[in-house]
């Protein structure tokens, strides 16, 4: 990899550094923002569900606008909203100011996320090169959930929560005075807007966003969540039948032709499901229970960031010597493991080896299986299509999120603890039984450069 290829990878690798631990970084600071700016106890939940409702409903028309426009293009304008968002939220006086601004985050990130995945494909060449540039944007995204845990616990400690916005600032400057410099834009499809699939891919994923939120906070018997639960269902399968007839569609159907890529795509979509409880769970179990500071909350995770980080900067050299297939089935089995251990979670637990020694297990199986299901999704994908295939994984991972946390919750409020780590054991066993079932027709474990391959 020369100096410009790794300035492009360390360019678009931060930009979904950024979007991803945005997800988690205002979880600590929640009690500040509601003292501070006057939330009440229901309408604090909004901080996080406005930015997930938007980021989540518009991944599938990000990604496709990416195609369209230029994936540079787009990184760059998602990008700019993103941050400009993040001023807002940084300098809200009110409760509204900071939805409306968790909401604008959610678009720019719907932006940005597909393009910086699919600008790796125009960057790169498929081969080797390729593999290692997805096994680090991979291992950011999956490590920036708990990163962003301690950094929220870091800023809201030691400085204020209004710097768990203001963080994003610098850092979208940097990326936008870098990659007109540094990031070579790709092809872009000529064509407009498949809009029905639009209207119909954004509506049907917000909807069941919501519903899924709105049952992990009221219940499944709750009307609203039920309304928009059905109604996203819907709307989705409307969405397949307007795509099979589109002649520019959001989302190209032949990507779901092979089945290793569906595979990978319901890894995708299980797997933070189950890894949205430990995120979840054991915040409140280190804070509650062994009586955690929001920084020591944080720093707790950094056992995990910091091993899928190594593992997945490793991952070439792994899958040199060990077959793409068996590290992720190694991967989905160790997730299991560590989600069974720490269903023991009670009064007398001690951080190490309690918690410390699963959290590493975790790090290990999540980089594993989350790096080859991505080089699974992304290769072998036809150039124009790259976006929409970015936008789906990513759009999956929002969803898995949103369904794991609503039925993890009720699981905790019906069975308790130990039942709701052991449900988190099951998605990945899930997900183990699909990879499985669903192998691919011919894998190698190094494709060689220009080669398109399924992995």
């Amino acid at each position: 990899m020369n100096p410009r290829q790794r300035i492009t990878l360390f360019v678009v690798a931060l930009s979904q550094l950024m979007l991803i631990l945005d997800g988690t970084i205002v979880t600590v600071a929640l009690p500040g923002i509601q003292e501070e700016l006057g939330f009440s106890p229901g309408g604090l939940s909004w901080v996080m569900n406005a930015y997930m409702l938007a980021f989540g409903g518009l991944l599938l028309l990000g990604g496709r606008a990416g195609d369209i426009l230029g994936r540079r293009r787009a990184l760059m304008a998602g990008v700019l909203i993103f941050t400009l968002a993040s001023l807002l939220g940084g300098f809200a006086p009110g409760p509204e100011a900071m939805i409306a601004s968790r909401v604008l985050q959610g678009v720019g990130g719907a932006l940005a996320g597909p393009a910086g995945m699919a600008l790796i494909t125009g960057n790169f060449p498929e081969g080797p090169l390729r593999n290692r540039a997805i096994a680090v944007f991979t291992s950011v995204g999956a490590a920036g959930a708990a990163i962003g845990l301690l950094a929220g616990g870091v800023l809201t400690d030691l400085v204020s929560w209004r710097w768990v916005m203001f963080v994003n600032v610098p850092i979208g400057l940097a990326i936008l005075a870098l990659t007109p410099l540094f990031v070579r834009e790709t092809a872009r499809v000529p064509g407009r807007f498949d809009l029905a699939g639009a209207v119909t891919a954004t509506t049907g994923s917000s909807s069941l966003v919501y519903g899924l939120v709105r049952a992990s906070e009221q219940g499944w018997n709750d009307g609203w969540a039920l309304v928009s639960l059905i109604g996203g269902s819907l709307l989705l399968s409307l969405f397949v039948l307007v795509e099979r007839r589109a002649s520019q569609p959001v989302l190209p159907l032949h990507l779901l032709a092979e089945r290793s890529r569906v595979a990978g795509y319901a890894t995708m979509l299980l797997i933070p499901a189950a890894m949205i409880g430990m995120f979840f769970f054991l915040t409140q179990f280190v804070q509650l229970q062994l009586g955690y500071s929001p920084l020591q909350a944080g720093l707790a995770f950094l056992p995990l960031a910091l091993t899928i980080l190594t593992v997945s900067q490793l991952a070439g050299r792994i899958l040199r010597v060990v077959k793409p297939q068996t590290a992720a089935v190694a991967g989905m089995l160790l997730i299991p493991a560590g989600h069974v251990w720490l269903s023991k979670l009670d009064a007398t637990t001690s951080y190490f080896p309690g918690i410390f020694v699963p959290l590493v297990i975790m790090g290990v199986g999540i980089a594993g299986a989350l790096v080859v299901m991505s080089m699974r999704i992304i290769n072998g994908v036809p150039g124009e299509d790259a976006g929409a295939a970015s936008g789906l994984l990513q759009a999956m991972q929002q969803i898995g999120g949103s369904l794991g946390l609503a039925v993890l919750v009720t699981v905790y409020s019906s069975v308790g603890l130990e039942a709701t780590f052991l449900t988190a054991a099951g998605f990945s066993v899930l997900s183990l039984v699909i990879v499985t079932t669903l192998r691919p027709r011919a894998a190698v474990a190094e494709p060689k450069e220009g080669m398109i391959v399924h992995l």
